[in-house]
């Protein structure tokens, strides 16, 4: 497992103490020596009338990748989108909408897709990373001879890699080096929502001083909004372990237990996601927030999440081959929530973690067929009694 973000581990009363200085620098960021870019940026933000800024590259052609090249380009950066498949490319280029995803949205003309890396790195400030984690790697480090040392990433994917147990800010600062200017966007916000420019509120951190809020700047709108951190710890746990806690509300719909029972699950999975948070050094507070309870509720609740609908299926008796192989969308939970299991193993030595993490075991048990779902609750409704935590 690489050590990238997680040398941020620490007791707990310094890791509060490192927080609040962050947040200190943050909260200074907007000195020219701290934000030279953004505050140009800034003040572009405030001039309706700019018609072309910054060029950003969009690696990964996928949902979230389009509604990311819409907003950029909406707000008038130009925008090339990095694809794999070169008649996705052409369409995209020619009938200015993506033939796979969210194709009753059309891009603006300041957005151009390729296929070429060289093409897409040319002349650009800042790189938007928009690949499943689990084919993460893979793309990072095909571009990685392309990307400056000093363009800021602004990573969008959210999950836990097989095999490594990496987050994404694990696994950026091994492929590019944990110097690189890196930030990590999460929180409720559905690729479709965005495109459609409803309003969305996200939270960005970063170790980077200054660059959460840069970021946030480029971003926000009327329609889109931005918070910042300097846990990165908290916000990709957060956002990881939301799609495992989405796969239980689904298969609690698809069992139809009603909402007392959704509303418990989801309550006492977003426990299990502080516990494991605070081992790994993050804050109680960003699990609190946005890429926290606000992603779970949205992921949860939400009829778009790709996660709640496969358990869904779970629920209404569906093998997760047939549902796997029937769409063409990647529900991350489902890799994670091996994953994870394996993350709390190796970081929380205590007695019994099938207790102290019920639900996300549970989940990993379901998917790799050891229980049903039917099982699975009984399995929580009969644990010993305890106290609230």
């Amino acid at each position: 497992m690489a050590a990238g973000c997680r040398q941020i581990m620490k007791p707990r009363r310094a890791f509060i103490l490192a927080l609040n200085a962050a947040c200190t620098l943050a909260r200074v960021s907007t000195r020219p020596a701290v934000l030279s870019r953004a505050g140009s940026l800034i003040a572009m933000t405030r001039d309706p009338g700019a018609r072309e800024r910054g060029k950003f590259v969009v690696l990964g052609g996928g949902s979230f990748g389009c509604a990311m090249a819409l907003l950029l380009a909406r707000k008038g950066h130009r925008v090339d989108l990095l694809v794999r498949k070169p008649q996705v490319c052409d369409q995209i280029n020619e009938q200015r909408r993506n033939p796979l995803h969210l194709s009753e949205f059309e891009f603006p003309a300041l957005v151009r897709a390729t296929t070429d890396p060289a093409e897409a790195f040319a002349d650009a400030q800042y790189m938007c990373h928009a690949v499943p984690v689990q084919f993460s790697r893979a793309a990072l480090t095909e571009v990685k001879p392309h990307i400056a040392p000093d363009m800021p990433i602004l990573s969008l994917s959210k999950g836990i890699e097989q095999g490594s147990l990496s987050l994404m800010c694990d696994l950026l600062g091994n492929i590019v080096g944990d110097e690189h200017p890196m930030a990590f966007l999460s929180g409720p916000a559905f690729a479709r929502e965005i495109a459609a420019e409803l309003a969305t509120a996200v939270v960005i951190a970063s170790h980077t001083p200054g660059l959460a809020a840069e970021f946030g700047a480029i971003l926000s709108s009327d329609v889109f909004r931005c918070y910042y951190t300097p846990d990165v710890i908290g916000v990709e746990v957060g956002g990881a372990v939301k799609n495992v806690i989405a796969i239980a509300a689904g298969m609690c719909e698809g069992l139809g237990l009603g909402t007392n029972a959704m509303a418990a699950l989801v309550t006492r999975g977003c426990s299990e996601t502080r516990r494991l948070a605070l081992a790994l050094g993050a804050s109680a507070v960003t699990i609190g927030g946005l890429s926290g309870v606000g992603d779970t509720f949205g992921t949860c609740f939400g009829p778009l999440s790709r996660n709640r609908q496969v358990g869904v299926r779970l629920g209404q008796g569906e093998s997760l081959r047939e549902i796997l192989a029937s769409s063409n969308e990647v529900a991350e939970g489902v890799a994670t929530s091996l994953s994870v299991v394996e993350l709390i193993k190796q970081n929380d030595r205590s007695y019994r973690l099938d207790l102290k993490f019920p639900i996300l075991f549970g989940v990993a048990e379901i998917l790799q067929g050891k229980r049903t779902p039917r099982e699975g609750l009984l399995a929580l409704m009969t644990m010993p009694l305890r106290i609230e935590d």
